[in-house]
């Protein structure tokens, strides 16, 4: 298991996620630009349109169908995005292509996403609105519940569009990632957390959504060439070993590939 001791020996990599990250973003801007953009057309739905509905029952379904397709939009995002980790791009033929694909993994995690927030709206206030001690364990329970879901599930859509398409397959496979990178996991979510406050003030265009997702894509393939590792060394499966990855080996093509870039060739490519 890493822990956060190992977040400095795995700094190597960690720095390489970010700048791989920076690269794709400046190298796709105005891909990224756009897929935010249709998020953020889509978020208006469930945001603005119920509250323009004067039937109660059919303001709460327009909320709901437009937050459930928010998700299915953020799937067809991470299915896109993927080819941009990969060295490649997409273009609109193939967005719409991947909501045809990943609409299914889309509804489930918005149907998660829906219950983990009633469970924060609604849940926890009624446990604490007992004033006793049992209500209170059973709220830190659900919170404790709640923040390790958003931990592990952070990874979902990459884990779907890397690795498998059963949603049972890929639920497990959040927690098995959490549970086998915790600090790691928890680095991500911070980064996550930030790239959004940063993007608020940008309103939501860079890095955006579209950042988040890219990044998450990104540390989950950087992730399974850790398990790549492992499987060619089963030696070091076990013990102390398992957590002193070289990294530095390990990313010696992805560093090639990636290259390094001087201020003046990311302003002025073609000068260089």
């Amino acid at each position: 298991m890493d822990d956060t001791a190992d977040l400095a020996y795995h700094g190597g990599m960690i720095g390489f996620l970010i700048k791989k990250t920076f690269y794709d973003l400046w190298d796709n801007m105005l891909r990224i630009v756009l897929v935010n953009l249709g998020f953020l057309a889509s978020l208006a739905v469930p945001l603005l349109l119920p509250s323009l509905i004067p039937v109660g029952p059919l303001s709460i379904a327009v909320f709901v169908l437009g937050s459930l397709w928010c998700f299915v939009y953020l799937a067809a995002a991470a299915l896109s995005l993927k080819a941009v980790s990969d060295y490649g791009s997409f273009g609109f033929a193939d967005f719409w292509a991947n909501i045809k694909a990943g609409w299914k993994a889309g509804l489930a995690m918005g149907i998660v996403a829906i219950l983990l927030f009633m469970m924060v709206w609604a849940v926890i206030p009624f446990y604490l609105s007992m004033n006793s001690i049992f209500g209170f364990l059973l709220a830190a329970v659900i919170f404790w519940t709640f923040l390790l879901a958003m931990i592990a599930l952070q990874f979902f859509f990459a884990i779907r569009a890397r690795l498998d398409t059963s949603l049972k397959k890929v639920f497990r496979k959040c927690f098995i990632i959490f549970f086998d990178n915790p600090a790691f996991s928890i680095f991500c979510l911070l980064n996550t957390l930030v790239t959004m406050v940063v993007s608020a003030l940008l309103a939501l265009i860079l890095p955006g959504p579209a950042g988040a997702i890219l990044f998450l894509d990104q540390a989950l393939r950087l992730r399974l060439l850790k398990y790549d590792w492992l499987e060619a060394n089963p030696e070091s499966e076990s013990g102390s070993k398992r957590r002193h990855i070289p990294w530095d080996a390990i990313l010696i093509e992805e560093r090639e590939k990636t290259g390094s870039r001087s201020f003046k060739n990311l302003i002025f490519p073609w000068k260089d």
